[in-house]
């Protein structure tokens, strides 16, 4: 897999169909998904052990163990999403597939097109894990500069819009010194230096427990001001 490829959905594709199965690999390719495949149940589990997929396409009449009972032992310690592919398409098979815990449920012959929906609507569901790098945490605080949100201890802090672009000009250099003059430049407000001051302190008030000591957001005497992150 390339550098690039790393940033593409990693699909494994389950059926045990050699000709829907290869087809699948070449059309899933040349529409952005890094795609592996698997004959059976058995050769499923054993590439899912060596490597790591964000979403599985499954058969469900497959030999020696079916999609639907592969489905059920996967979920059981798995939340891997799950598309089901059959050629058995009543109610009762679609609800018997969705308990087993599939995610989604499609009927064979299908459109090319609609199974790319079906996989980038189920992949769009899938909560993303927070870059640690892209939040800045101070004591119970919490500020998401990329969202110029501030949470404490996971609810949201009201800011105003100096407050947000003053504290996101310090978060995104946590630990440097920035000058009255680097923060007016920064944020766009106006005033001059007593008017960040100001800001600043309003700011204090809602991230320090004593806005008089503070420990995250403090003066820097004859230089400006830092954030300190924990």
């Amino acid at each position: 897999m390339t550098h690039m490829d790393e940033n593409l959905p990693h699909i494994l594709v389950v059926d045990d169909d050699d000709r829907l199965r290869e087809l699948l690999r070449k059309f899933l390719s040349e529409n952005g998904f890094v795609v592996g495949t698997a004959r059976n149940a058995a050769d499923a589990r054993a590439k899912l052990e060596s490597l790591a997929f964000d979403l599985l396409i499954l058969d469900l009449m497959m030999p020696d163990e079916s999609g639907l009972e592969f489905a059920a032992r996967l979920r059981a310690q798995s939340t891997l999403p799950i598309l089901m592919l059959t050629a058995r398409g009543e109610p009762e098979d679609r609800i018997a597939g969705l308990e087993r815990g599939a995610d989604d449920y499609l009927v064979k012959p299908f459109e090319p097109r609609e199974l790319l929906l079906r996989l980038n609507n189920i992949l769009r569901r899938i909560p993303k894990a927070e870059d640690p790098a892209s939040v800045v945490r101070f004591g119970s605080f919490a500020f998401v500069p990329e969202r110029e949100e501030l949470l404490h201890n996971g609810t949201p802090v009201r800011l105003t819009s100096v407050e947000a672009a003053l504290l996101k000009a310090l978060a995104h250099e946590p630990g440097a010194v920035l000058s009255r003059e680097d923060l007016i430049e920064r944020t766009g407000a106006g005033g001059g230096g007593r008017a960040v001051d100001v800001q600043v302190t309003r700011l204090r008030r809602k991230i320090e427990n004593d806005p008089r000591m503070p420990r995250y957001l403090q003066t820097v005497r004859g230089k400006g001001y830092v954030l300190r992150p924990d």
